[in-house]
């Protein structure tokens, strides 16, 4: 296939050339375990080290509250999980969103079965969530709020500031899953006082299999996986090197580049956007049409199915998702998609395309022209969407 236009960024990125440069020599030249005490080692603790300000420098934390973990879904656990064991004689109460992703989800639907009780907020129907609910949600037992900074399937971007200050003023934990937004938008722990934070590298032009948790010093969090005496004795085993050193260039890429990035991708979404609405009928933008991440564009197409649409752009090159990643291969529609308020047979029919840096206006375009022709043609094998046009001409 000579075409090949990857639109799935919010899945996982392609790693930069200079990440992968800069990962190399840890695989091969310094190979030493960073927790040694002989020289060898040296040059791969002064690389963890050095990446692990970087990664702070993104969020405006001190590098010694940083964490490196296997990835998101790691952090999100262990921000949930060793939390709600730290401070369970305060209480058992903890507060999240219904749009989260599942690694928040799940694992609070497992703290239920522990005898913790969680209050799920509704999102409005551009996904943000609802802060006077939000407020209201909060008991004396309350032990902490997660909200996710920027929602990995339709790009909502949430008001930390706002949730953080409400966090603050009840004296509840603030945690975000920030695995989609940092290094992507500006967010500053100070200001909006986050407590802990949750990301994750492969989101940002670096390696899969590693991950940060940023958590504010004080915050009384247990260890999470028991061991060695690793990342100050609270996240025991080996240091994954070539990872952090990944992860820390990728940072340093993102914050140098983040405003240009940014403004060349929401000049694309926005084209990309314009030109679906305008040209594809019975269409809709799903999040905040300007309070969404930069590189962000997720639609319903009415009278299709997301599964065969996902497979046709496959067939031409194109390759997006139908709601998040790790729910790819489920049939049921998007638990977001729900939240806000969309009826089963519509949100069964999602796109959610994500650029990158790397994408072209040529790009964008051959997609749209492509999208316009295979909605055409799987809307002309649906019986429904014959019965709809009848009746609107009728």
């Amino acid at each position: 296939m000579s075409k090949r236009i990857y639109l799935d960024n919010a899945a996982t990125t392609q790693v930069r050339p200079e990440v992968l440069e800069e990962m190399l020599p840890y695989f091969t030249e310094h190979y030493g375990n960073p927790a040694a005490i002989y020289s060898f080692a040296s040059e791969a603790g002064h690389a963890v080290a050095h990446a692990r300000q970087a990664v702070a420098d993104v969020i405006g934390a001190n590098k010694d509250e940083i964490y490196f973990t296997g990835g998101g879904s790691e952090s999100d656990n262990w921000a949930l999980k060793a939390t709600a064991e730290a401070y369970s004689s305060k209480g058992k109460h903890i507060i999240t969103s219904t749009i989260e992703h599942h690694a928040i989800l799940h694992t609070a639907e497992w703290l239920e079965k522990q005898g913790y009780e969680v209050t799920y907020v509704p999102v409005d129907e551009n996904g943000t969530v609802k802060l006077d609910a939000l407020e209201a949600a909060i008991r004396p037992d309350t032990i902490l709020i997660s909200i996710m900074a920027a929602n990995n399937e339709i790009g909502t971007i949430q008001p930390l500031k706002e949730i953080g200050a409400i966090a603050k003023k009840h004296g509840v934990l603030f945690h975000t899953d920030a695995v989609q937004a940092y290094a992507h938008i500006p967010i500053d722990v100070n200001e909006m006082n986050i407590d802990m934070l949750s990301a994750s590298g492969h989101k940002i032009g670096g390696p899969k299999g590693i991950g940060l948790m940023y958590i504010r010093k004080g915050v009384k969090i247990r260890s999470f996986i028991h061991g060695g005496a690793q990342e100050r004795s609270r996240r025991a085993g080996t240091h994954n090197v070539p990872g952090i050193v990944g992860m820390g260039k990728a940072a340093q890429i993102a914050v140098r580049d983040m405003d240009q990035i940014s403004d060349y991708e929401s000049q694309l979404r926005d084209h990309l956007i314009e030109r679906v609405l305008a040209e594809i009928p019975y269409t809709r933008l799903n999040g905040h049409r300007t309070d969404r991440l930069p590189n962000n564009a997720n639609f319903c197409f009415r009278f299709i199915e997301g599964e065969s649409l996902l497979i046709l752009l496959d067939q031409a090159g194109i390759y997006g998702s139908s709601g998040s990643a790790c729910t790819s291969g489920s049939l049921d529609p998007s638990h977001v998609l729900l939240a806000i308020g969309l009826p089963h047979e519509i949100a069964h029919g999602s796109l959610r395309l994500t650029l990158s840096d790397a994408t072209t206006l040529e790009d964008i375009d051959y997609t749209v022209d492509k999208l316009k022709e295979i909605i055409e043609r799987l809307r002309g094998m649906s019986p429904l969407y014959e019965d709809f046009i009848k009746k609107e001409n009728a």
